[in-house]
């Protein structure tokens, strides 16, 4: 018999918009998507708390950008959806984490739960303070595991009388640190006259005027460290072109406590300086 009144009209789900429910969709970086009040169109370049409460930032087709409040109020190929966080994104951030703690600052792997090693004989040289505070930041857990000392010459003018009283041998070997070791400089001539010393001990450097100079200038915002004309403290010459304070040894121990503060990994020195630190550490360190 046929129905004359048809299907019953509040059957189904007959409160639903003309375009569909709204789907939940993580606001993943990338994502396009179109504000429903406001018209704007723009990929997702990032989530972020402001205000107390959750805000998307799409960048339109010209590059501008514009925040949004997280949630329901958008549309996804004409379709309406409900942004919410992108915790893949969190889960691949949090992922990345756990893997850099799995790393020191010199980028080996991080030996945990390891007992206190006693020292071994072997030593490290650097020629003072500021050298010896780069090296533990970047490589102090490395050398720790592996039982070396790091010790400060405080100059390299007596190099071989330092070699000879060290008595350096197979077991007890030595790694020297130098600053400005370049050709026909009065270091060159130095150390050319401490390697004869003994076969037991190595020498290597960096170009560098000082050790500062190993930091990459970009960790403070600089195209390339000053140029500080010859007569001049470098030090006091470098802080008073990048308008620090410049005048006492004070305001250079605070600059250089600044600058090593810059440095999170090997990744912030100049690959010079690394190839030489981790080759004496290989020296002293390999039978």
């Amino acid at each position: 018999m046929t129905d004359r009144y048809g299907a019953d009209v509040l059957t189904g789900d007959w409160r639903a918009p003309r375009r569909g429910r709204a789907q939940q969709v993580e606001a993943q970086t990338g994502l396009v998507v179109e504000d429903v009040d406001t018209g704007w169109c723009g990929a997702v370049v990032r989530v972020e708390k402001a205000g107390g409460m959750q805000v998307v930032h799409l960048e339109d087709r010209r590059g501008k950008v514009k925040g949004f409040p997280l949630g329901p109020g958008f549309l996804l190929e004409g379709s309406p959806v409900v942004l919410t966080a992108p915790t893949a994104e969190r889960r691949a951030q949090v992922a990345a984490a756990k893997q850099a703690a799995r790393r020191t600052a010199s980028g080996s792997v991080r030996v945990n739960g390891q007992p206190a090693r006693v020292a071994s004989g072997s030593r490290i040289w650097v020629e003072g303070r500021h050298d010896a505070e780069l090296v533990e930041k970047v490589w102090g857990d490395d050398l720790r595991v592996e039982g070396v000392v790091v010790e400060m010459l405080d100059g390299v003018d007596d190099l071989a009388g330092e070699i000879r009283r060290f008595a350096p041998t197979a077991q007890r070997r030595l790694g020297v640190l130098v600053d400005h070791l370049v050709p026909g400089t009065k270091e060159s001539r130095i150390v050319a006259a401490a390697e004869k010393v003994s076969q037991h001990v190595r020498i290597l450097g960096h170009p560098y005027v000082d050790v500062w100079q190993s930091v990459k200038p970009a960790r403070l915002g600089l195209q390339s460290w000053p140029v500080i004309e010859k007569g001049r403290s470098w030090k006091h010459g470098v802080l008073a072109e990048l308008g620090w304070p410049h005048t006492s040894q004070t305001d250079v121990a605070l600059g250089w406590k600044k600058i090593l503060s810059s440095v999170r990994s090997y990744s912030d020195l100049e690959p010079t300086l690394l190839a030489s630190v981790e080759e004496l550490i290989d020296f002293v360190t390999v039978p």
